[in-house]
C-alpha cells in the first residue's frame, strides 16, 4: 500500500526545460533492452513509427572510452534517438555524454535500474538508488557539458528500501542537485540479490498507483512509466496519468503494436496501412548491409514477431530462424518468408 503522502513536492532549483524537440517524443518510447535495440532492430522499428522516441541498448563509460568497437553508430533515419548510459563517475559520464551529442543523440539517459550482478559489479545500474547524492553529480556534470537533454531511467525502490518516502528523496535530490527534468520510472523496485535481472522484471509486483503519485506530488517533473505495458490501450489509459509511456519487451517480441502508434498517441498518419509494406521497407535496408559484410540474421531477429496473431506467422520466423543465419543468405530469404504468410494478414488495413 502506498505511504500517505499527498503533498505536492516544490523544486528549489529552477528546472531548465528540455531541449531539441522531442519531448513530443516521450509520449511512447520503446526500452533500452540489452542485446536487442541495436541499431538493426531500431532502424526496423523507426518503419512502424515516426514520432516514438528509440533507445540504444546500455553502453558503459567504459566501453565508451576505452573500447575499441564504435558503439555509438546509427543511422539518421533513427531519430529521434536517445543514448542511455551505464556508469557511476560524473567526469566519465560527462565526456560520454558529450560524445553522444557530437554524434548527433537526441538525449542521454543514466541507467539507474539494471539489477545484474556485472552492473552492480560495476557500481552502476540499480544499486545507485541508495546513492542519490552521487546520481545528482553525475546528472549535473552531464548537463554542464551537453545541451540535449540528460534524463533518468530506474526503479521504484531496491531491496528493503522500497518506501514511497524513499523513492521521494530520491527524486526530489536528483532534481534539485542535479537539474535532471525527466525520469523514466520502472514500477517495480528491483532486488538486488536473489533474482536475476529476468526475475526481476517479472516477480516484483508492478505498483502503477505508485508512479501516478508521483506526477500528482511532482507535477513540474516529466515522469514516464514503464513496466508490463502490453499494448497501445493500456498507455493511452496510463497517459491520463502521467507523461509518457516506455513499452520494453512486448514492443520487441511484438512489434506490430507500434504499426498505429503514431496515429492512436501522436495524432499523426501512420507510416503503412498493411504489414506488407512493412517488410517490403526493410529490403533496401537489407541490402545495403549485406554489401557491407552484415549476415542477414543480425537484421531479421528483430523482425520475427511482426506478424503475431496473423496466420503464417509460425512459418515466417520458422523459415528466417532456419536460414537467414546460412552462408550468403540473401533478400531472397526474407521474400520467401513474407510468401508463406496468409495473404489477407499482408494487405489487411491495419486499423482493423
Amino acid at each position: 500500500m502506498r505511504d500517505n503522502i499527498v503533498q505536492t513536492h516544490t523544486l528549489s532549483t529552477p528546472l531548465v526545460p528540455a531541449i531539441g524537440g522531442i519531448l513530443p517524443a516521450r509520449r511512447l518510447s520503446v526500452a533500452p533492452m540489452l542485446d536487442w535495440t541495436d541499431r538493426h532492430c531500431r532502424y526496423f522499428l523507426r518503419l512502424l513509427t515516426r514520432h516514438s522516441l528509440l533507445y540504444t541498448e546500455m553502453v558503459t563509460t567504459g566501453a565508451l572510452l576505452y573500447g575499441k568497437g564504435d558503439y555509438l553508430a546509427f543511422n539518421d533515419h533513427e531519430h529521434p534517438l536517445a543514448l542511455q548510459l551505464g556508469g557511476s563517475d560524473p567526469q566519465a559520464l560527462a565526456r560520454c555524454a558529450l560524445m553522444a551529442q557530437q554524434r548527433g543523440y537526441d538525449e542521454v539517459n543514466l541507467n539507474v535500474g539494471c539489477p545484474s550482478d556485472r552492473v552492480q559489479n560495476g557500481q552502476f545500474g540499480a544499486c545507485l538508488m541508495a546513492e542519490r547524492q552521487r546520481v545528482a553529480d553525475c546528472i549535473d556534470a552531464m548537463r554542464a557539458a551537453v545541451s540535449i537533454p540528460v534524463t533518468v531511467k530506474t526503479r521504484i525502490g531496491i531491496d528493503d528500501q522500497d518506501s514511497y518516502e524513499f523513492l521521494c528523496e530520491f527524486i526530489q535530490t536528483v532534481a534539485e542537485r542535479g537539474g535532471c527534468d525527466t525520469f523514466i520510472i520502472h514500477a517495480r523496485k528491483a532486488w538486488l540479490s536473489g533474482l536475476s535481472p529476468k526475475e526481476n522484471r517479472e516477480i516484483p509486483p508492478l505498483d502503477y498507483p505508485r508512479v501516478y503519485q508521483l506526477k500528482r506530488d511532482f507535477p513540474a517533473l516529466t515522469l514516464v512509466i514503464n513496466g508490463g505495458i502490453k499494448n497501445l490501450d493500456e498507455a493511452l489509459v496510463h497517459l491520463e496519468q502521467v507523461d509518457g509511456v516506455m513499452i520494453g519487451r512486448e514492443a520487441y517480441q511484438n512489434p506490430g503494436i507500434l504499426a498505429l502508434a503514431d496515429s492512436r498517441i501522436f495524432d499523426s498518419a501512420d507510416p503503412f496501412s498493411h504489414m506488407a509494406g512493412i517488410v517490403q521497407a526493410m529490403f533496401p535496408y537489407i541490402e545495403r548491409e549485406l554489401a557491407q559484410g552484415t549476415y542477414l540474421g543480425h537484421i531479421t531477429r528483430h523482425m520475427l514477431g511482426l506478424f503475431q496473431g496473423i496466420p503464417g506467422a509460425r512459418q515466417w520466423r520458422r523459415h528466417l530462424s532456419e536460414n537467414a543465419h546460412k552462408p550468403g543468405a540473401g533478400i531472397g530469404v526474407v521474400e520467401q518468408a513474407l510468401a508463406k504468410v496468409s495473404g489477407r494478414g499482408l494487405t489487411a488495413d491495419l486499423a482493423n
